[in-house]
């Protein structure tokens, strides 16, 4: 029931943000001329690259690519497309790497799941496949603990790639329009404005998990009354 709860309330919140960056979108003056594709391109590399290689900045890409479409530099849903494409090819290209070179991979995840950050994250966003696919990407590590999983336990593709798609364009569309709202409103500062979306949409995160670890926790306050209460 939780992971139900928790997919509604992410997916109100993302069709909130793009409904008012859409809404703002449609108020800007129309880009002149004809936009090149090979920024759309380096943003759909650069977010399918960090979900292989950890160190790309994936997160900064699509605020920054954000920041651009603001001030009418690129297309807002060009640069949502690409950023969504961009996260469920890296997803699937983990996923097919783990299952293919399993002892290199194996490796590597093991030493991701000793750092404790990493457990306590999977601990707030669930243990079942839905919820860790399409929200595990939101914290610090996960993403590549869960898609690595997913490979080396041979769990179904099919099953994976759905969900994989769900949280990738989720998490596209989330990002893109925090960052085109914090560039619109700061749109003589494009520096500050990457800085500021940045900020602003890891405190929604923030918010959002910290709600979900308080009903986690008072679930299991509640089940452990009811074990140790006496039975008659």
């Amino acid at each position: 029931m939780r992971k139900y709860w928790l997919l509604w309330a992410w997916l109100s919140i993302c069709l909130l943000l793009a409904v008012g960056a859409y809404s703002v979108a449609a108020d800007q003056p129309p880009v002149e001329g004809p936009e090149d594709s090979w920024p759309y391109v380096a943003v759909f590399a650069l977010v399918l690259g960090d979900a292989v290689i950890a160190v790309l900045p994936g997160e900064t890409t699509l605020n920054t690519a954000s920041t651009l479409a603001a001030q009418g530099v690129l297309e807002l849903h060009w640069v949502m497309l690409a950023g969504a494409l961009g996260a469920v090819v890296g997803d699937s290209a983990l996923y097919w790497i783990a299952r293919l070179f399993r002892p290199r991979v194996q490796a590597r995840l093991d030493s991701a799941l000793k750092n404790p950050k990493v457990a306590a994250a999977q601990e707030i966003v669930g243990s079942t496949t839905t919820e860790l696919i399409v929200f595990g990407r939101y914290l610090p590590g996960m993403r590549f603990v869960v898609n690595a999983s997913m490979g080396l336990s041979g769990h179904p593709y099919r099953d994976f790639v759905r969900w994989s798609s769900l949280g990738g364009t989720l998490w596209a569309v989330y990002n893109c329009s925090v960052a085109y709202l914090v560039g619109t409103a700061l749109v003589d500062a494009p520096l500050a404005s990457v800085v500021m979306s940045a900020l602003a949409s890891t405190v929604v995160v923030a918010i959002v998990f910290l709600v979900v670890a308080r009903r986690v926790r008072r679930e299991r306050r509640s089940g452990s009354v009811d074990q140790d209460a006496p039975t008659s």
